[in-house]
């Protein structure tokens, strides 16, 4: 690699603020990830049920899904980053309450679902919130590197905060200690983010109506490559989701324990890390639609190997492509929405974007622990697996638009020619 490569993939880091946001970020997720794991395994251990695994998915799922629309318009309506600083207090509540329930050795599993429906109603405000902040914390031209290191932070603390969380867990004899850490590391996950100092932009007032709630869908479906982008996400990830059965794969088909099950839990990330690096240094430059849809059948076809594996190395190596894979697709529609969508319809725009993709993964988990409770948890990861992969094949035909995009630039430029 060239020194002038090098020094171009990392510019994103010349701005303080965006340096401090993704610093605030990455504590953040890594404290959700340790809370994860906690979780999980608190559940299953009460239940020994991969139901109840699924319907821990399912109580985080539906605020976000009965929210979103206003999240979005709040989030384009007040002072975002004070509406993030609030959303980051919250989760500390969260985490205050499941530590309460811990420590009190609660053997019952609705006070904990009863938590992360709180926990879902913050995330509905914060995600819209805060990825509308990441555009105005560097220029437009190192955007798409800004992109990929947001992408490579979040994946670090994806790596970090289960295997920690698997790790305190067995440590504390418990979720308790857990909990506890992700509340302090919440906290100085708010401190780095009230340092951040925005410039504002300007924008125009809106009455609250239908039309002005409804303003972000409008945009996505007149936009057939970004409609095609994030609901091909939607769906891999919807029928690809495994992470919910990770704690039954642990114990009862792996032979491992909660620290195998941090182990599980990072290896995607630690996939998904590399890719993003590689990508920040590396951009794509060409055919992007179809290395996405590539990808997103590999992430369907590495699922099918995590499903069969019974092996702790093969079963991580797995995950770790499965990572990779996705990692490419979040890459490529994430530049794409945000540079491609005006700053006053950006909180709306990402609300949508939020539920197709981000909401998806605990919609997801319900999905395999439903059809894991139906069919049994390894027909359950193999038929998530195949039934991407038939996805991959419907979108290209489905979203021409899609599989032709060549250049990742504004929508208009786009289609190869």
């Amino acid at each position: 690699m060239s020194e002038a490569q090098a020094h171009a993939g990392l510019a994103a880091f010349r701005y303080s603020n965006f340096t401090l946001f993704v610093v605030a970020r990455f504590f953040l997720v890594a404290a959700l990830e340790m809370q994860s794991v906690a979780v999980g395994w608190q559940v299953y251990e009460i239940t020994r049920q991969p139901l109840d695994l699924g319907l821990v998915g399912l109580a985080q799922f539906l605020p976000v899904v009965l929210f979103f629309l206003p999240a979005g318009h709040a989030a384009d309506r007040f002072d975002r980053k004070r509406l993030v600083a609030l959303c980051y207090i919250g989760f500390g509540i969260c985490y205050a309450l499941l530590f309460e329930i811990a420590h009190r050795r609660m053997h019952e599993v609705m006070p904990i679902y009863l938590v992360l429906v709180l926990l879902g109603l913050v995330r509905a405000f914060n995600a819209p919130a805060a990825r509308s902040l990441l555009p105005l914390l560097v220029p437009a031209d190192v955007f798409p590197s800004a992109v990929a290191w947001n992408a490579t932070i979040f994946q670090g603390a994806t790596i970090l905060g289960p295997a920690l969380g698997g790790l305190l867990y067995a440590a504390f004899h418990g979720p308790a200690g857990v909990y506890g850490i992700a509340l302090v590391v919440t906290a100085i996950a708010l401190v780095a983010l009230i340092q951040v100092e925005l410039t504002q932009i300007e924008r125009p007032h809106e009455e609250v109506s239908a039309r002005s709630v409804l303003a972000g869908l409008h945009y996505i479906w007149t936009h057939k490559i970004i409609l095609g982008a994030i609901s091909l996400d939607l769906f891999a990830v919807l029928l690809g989701g495994a992470v919910a059965l990770l704690p039954v794969y642990a114990r009862d088909i792996l032979r491992t324990g909660a620290w195998g099950l941090g182990l599980l839990r990072a290896a995607p990330g630690v996939g998904a890390g590399f890719m993003a690096i590689l990508l920040a240094y590396k951009p794509l430059r060409s055919r992007v639609g179809k290395i996405m849809l590539f990808c997103v059948a590999g992430f369907g076809a590495f699922t099918i190997v995590f499903g069969v594996s019974h092996s702790l190395e093969l079963s991580l190596v797995a995950l770790v492509l499965v990572g990779a894979s996705d990692m490419v697709s979040v890459v490529v529609r994430g530049t794409l929405v945000q540079i491609a969508t005006p700053d006053e319809v950006r909180g709306r725009v990402n609300a949508v974007d939020m539920i197709f993709i981000g909401t998806s993964n605990e919609f997801g988990e319900f999905e395999s622990g439903v059809t894991a409770h139906w069919f049994g948890t390894v027909p359950a990861v193999i038929l998530g697996g195949v039934g991407t992969l038939i996805v991959v094949v419907l979108w290209a035909w489905m979203f021409p638009e899609l599989r032709d995009a060549d250049r990742l630039t504004p929508v208009e430029e786009t289609i190869s020619t």
